[in-house]
């Protein structure tokens, strides 16, 4: 057919994140979150968006109804996602199918069996049904005006079991009007060459054209992916954040950018690639599954650099102990101060905060650093305490907008009630000494209220800061309840967050460290 020969030429992005991705166990959107998740990937620049199952998930109905009037995509093109015709029946009578149908999506991707024991065992029918399943569906939606791709669900097992069978259910695809033939990796167990031998023989023997969809069981959905792509496929399908069921599928921007970046593909328009760390991390607080830190390209750890041996290279040549550079994607290289770090870590660190360190200063910051981390302080993620901690050593005292005279928290709890935490702080501010009450539903919830109301009636900036995350380690295993204990808070204005650490010897000193710095650095960066 012609429009199969056209094409040929492109390359196909194909993001199944709203539909495959969403099976992630805990992973639950609303109509709303895969609406703005869906503006974000066209922002990514992906080919197509799979918006979901039209007739088969209430939700996934709503979304293609209101897609029709709020999603106005400037890149990608929206799939609905369906299965071919109940056996015995016609398309056009299809229930399912005239959802598809009906979905005002350009294209559809159908699901079909390519695994003979799966058409006789879960399908119940026979294989001829099979195919005339596939045939009457694809032909149906064609003749609708719809763009059909089809997934052959397990197709790599079915090849293993049935060659000749898996292969005549992509012929018939193809020879019915179906525009990609996506060979899934259902089960996700296979490997690299494996797959690249399979891609092979099926381009070879049938002419199709071949996609991949891969999941992520054998840790291999990725580079199963770019073995496909360099054994013929020409259409990759993926999730952002390889979000997905079990350990999920394959990471559509590992994919992409492997392919740009290592491949010399241009697979997505000019200069999106460059958005990727931010759409991924965009998308991952809607979803509200936390990203990896150490997922590859656009984790906040893809590029940091803990070892002092590492910074000395890199104060050289950032490229030494780097792949690529971060920017490529979006992401940016950064220096871990910890005990490990040398005087090249902490000179580069102070240089990425915007202090300039003489010889005798990072020797000085050195050496304080190792002796903090040593009594369980840690300025890897907390790069707030560390700047105030440079801040002391240049200006010689730490920056301080208020002083501490005192502060007292106790636990109140009367039977068939919920305990309740009672904090009092005193401290003089802007001349004027403070002495204020605060409640809350545990002793630093309370303290952080009593001191943020405190400190509020001197530096009104305050009211902005909200602690948005809090992380408790025990430091000294085995010592139980009197164990070192260590704090990390994270602090928001609104637009930005940042991070302080706080050491004690009980929870609520470690705690208290940690609120004082991180309301000392937020009133610091607004200028106060």
């Amino acid at each position: 057919m012609a429009d199969q020969l056209d094409l040929h030429g492109s390359f196909h992005v194909y993001d199944t994140t709203l539909r495959d991705g969403a099976q992630q166990e805990g992973l639950n959107l609303t109509v709303a979150d895969k609406l703005v998740i869906a503006r974000q990937l066209d922002g990514l620049g992906v080919g197509y968006i799979e918006g979901g199952w039209p007739g088969a998930n209430p939700k996934d109905t709503e979304f293609f109804a209101r897609a029709r009037e709020e999603l106005k995509l400037q890149n990608a093109q929206l799939a609905a996602f369906g299965a071919t015709r109940r056996a015995g029946m016609k398309a056009a009578d299809d229930p399912l199918v005239a959802a598809l149908r009906d979905s005002g999506a350009s294209v559809v991707t159908l699901v079909a069996k390519s695994h003979d024991r799966h058409v006789e065992l879960a399908l119940r029918t026979t294989l001829e049904e099979n195919l005339a399943m596939v045939r009457d569906t694809v032909t149906h939606l064609r003749e609708e005006g719809q763009t059909v791709f089809l997934d052959a669900e397990h197709f790599f097992d079915g090849y293993r079991d049935n060659r000749a069978y898996a292969l005549e259910v992509l012929r018939t695809a193809y020879d019915a009007g179906a525009q990609v033939i996506a060979l899934c990796d259902t089960n996700g167990g296979m490997l690299p060459t494996r797959v690249a031998d399979v891609v092979n023989d099926v381009v070879q023997s049938t002419g199709v054209r071949v996609g991949i969809h891969c999941h992520n069981d054998t840790g291999c959905a990725v580079a199963n992916t770019l073995a496909a792509v360099d054994a013929g496929a020409t259409h990759v399908q993926g999730t952002i954040n390889g979000y997905g069921e079990r350990t999920g599928n394959a990471d559509l921007v590992s994919v992409v950018a492997n392919l740009e970046l290592k491949l010399d593909r241009k697979v997505l328009p000019d200069g999106l690639l460059k958005d990727a760390t931010r759409i991924a991390h965009a998308v991952a607080e809607v979803t509200n599954v936390p990203p990896a830190s150490r997922q590859p390209y656009v984790g906040t750890s893809a590029f940091a650099h803990k070892a002092g041996l590492h910074a000395s290279a890199i104060k050289v040549d950032p490229n030494l102990y780097q792949h690529l550079d971060p920017v490529g994607v979006g992401n940016d290289m950064r220096l871990l101060v910890s005990d490990m770090a040398g005087r090249a870590s902490i000179e580069l660190k102070g240089r990425e905060l915007g202090f300039e360190l003489d010889p005798e200063l990072v020797k000085r910051v050195t050496a304080r650093v190792k002796d903090l981390e040593a009594r369980g302080y840690t300025f890897e993620a907390a790069d707030a305490s560390f700047e105030l901690l440079l801040a002391e050593e240049l200006e010689g005292a730490r920056p301080s907008y208020f002083e501490v005279e005192s502060w007292r928290v106790i636990t109140e709890t009367r039977p068939g009630e919920e305990a309740i935490s009672e904090a009092t702080v005193k401290l003089r501010a802007a001349g004027e000494r403070f002495v204020v009450t605060g409640e809350g539903n545990g002793p630093v919830n309370a303290l952080d209220h009593a001191l943020r109301t405190a400190i509020g009636q001197a530096w009104p900036e305050v009211a902005k800061f909200e602690l948005i995350d809090y992380k408790v380690r025990i430091l000294d295993q085995g010592h139980g309840t009197d164990a070192i204990t260590r704090v990390l808070i994270e602090t928001s204005d609104g637009e930005s967050s940042w991070v302080t650490v706080g050491v004690g010897a009980n929870v609520i000193e470690a705690s208290w460290g940690a609120l004082v710095d991180g309301l000392t650095f937020g009133l610091r960066r607004h200028g106060a």
